[in-house]
């Protein structure tokens, strides 16, 4: 029997990319959150996926990356539990916020974390020195309130 299995292990798939601070890389990241959801036969709820990391990486580079810097894409997929996730690791301070609605002023500001919490079955942000990490989380239907994938 091998090791893995007695232990209990988990098998994660993982990608990541690094983006600089300039426009074109919310599309690059799109393209590449498409392409390893493809790769991994993660066809149903793909454009939700998508749809969250292009905001989530729309608010790292207008929200969370100070000039000079970029920010972080990573995706990763259990093997077993088929949970997957979505960070954004950035260097920016502050604490992303859903908007509450009612104003002009929140028509800029936290209607991309609106569609996110929409759409994933969960979502967060954690701390990191510099900055945070803000994720997002799908589980297969059928799927446990709490979920197991915690790699870092």
């Amino acid at each position: 029997m091998c090791e893995e299995a007695e232990l209990g292990i988990q098998v994660v798939w993982v990608r990541t990319a690094f983006y600089r601070r300039e426009r074109r890389s919310v599309a690059l990241a799109r393209e590449f959150a498409r392409i390893a959801l493809a790769d991994w036969d993660r066809k149903r709820g793909a454009d939700d996926v998508v749809l969250c990391v292009s905001e989530l990486a729309t608010n790292a580079l207008l929200h969370g990356v100070p000039p000079g810097r970029g920010y972080r894409l990573w995706l990763a997929l259990g093997t077993e539990d088929r949970v997957l996730r979505v960070e954004v690791h950035d260097s920016g301070d502050g604490e992303p916020r859903v908007s509450k609605g009612g104003g002009v002023a929140d028509e800029e500001c936290g209607r991309g974390l609106l569609l996110v919490s929409a759409l994933a079955d969960a979502w967060g942000v954690e701390e990191r020195v510099p900055g945070k990490v803000v994720w997002c989380e799908w589980r297969p239907e059928g799927g446990g309130e709490e979920s197991p994938l915690r790699v870092f």
